[in-house]
């Protein structure tokens, strides 16, 4: 699920992706520390469960995206990805989360999201929003995929493939046996 296209555009949460940032480097740290002090079965436990929630920080604030290309949208979701030819999209909307229409069904995109604070001020409709708030960023992402289905929507083709996570649920998988392991050996 490579993107070729150099004209790619990709949108994300910049706030999640700092916070998990600031989760794995935590992690990292406790890891060394581990590794230095701490060298025995309780040890690898608890290092393959720390592994375990920096995997899941990185799954859940950092890996969400919406990539933009000529050729398709990349709907990069927590554990799973969608690949869809702008020909298949016929729609896209904000709720709380950007979601892509593809026929019947809507795909949600969690690296496009709006604040509760902003949703609040545009119900109220009594504070004015400031340009760089999230239903702002939001509504320009909105545009900018009105504007490839209406430029690309034609001239790209194929099926929507949808994918997991293969390596991120790898890791994971493998931290979590080295776990169970570590707890039956001690």
């Amino acid at each position: 699920m490579k993107l070729t296209s150099p004209e790619s555009e990709q949108y994300l949460s910049t706030s999640n992706r700092i916070t998990g940032w600031l989760v794995i480097g935590v992690g990292v740290l406790a890891l060394i520390d581990i590794v230095v002090e701490w060298r025995t079965a309780s040890g690898v436990l608890v290092g393959s469960i720390i592994g375990i929630l920096m995997m899941l920080a990185y799954v859940g604030l950092i890996r969400p995206s919406v990539t933009l290309s000529p050729e398709h949208i990349l709907l990069r979701n927590h554990l799973r990805d969608h690949l869809v030819p702008w020909s298949k999209v016929t729609g896209v909307d904000v709720t709380d989360i950007l979601r892509v229409h593809v026929g019947d069904n809507r795909l949600r995109a969690p690296g496009v999201v709006l604040v509760m604070r902003d949703l609040r001020k545009q119900r109220v409709g009594g504070a004015k929003l400031a340009a760089d708030s999230s239903v702002s960023r939001a509504d320009f992402v909105v545009d900018r995929i009105e504007s490839h289905m209406n430029q690309y929507g034609d001239q790209s083709g194929g099926e929507q493939v949808t994918a997991w996570a293969r390596p991120e649920l790898i890791v994971i998988g493998v931290l979590a046996v080295a776990a169970v392991v570590a707890a039956l050996v001690r």
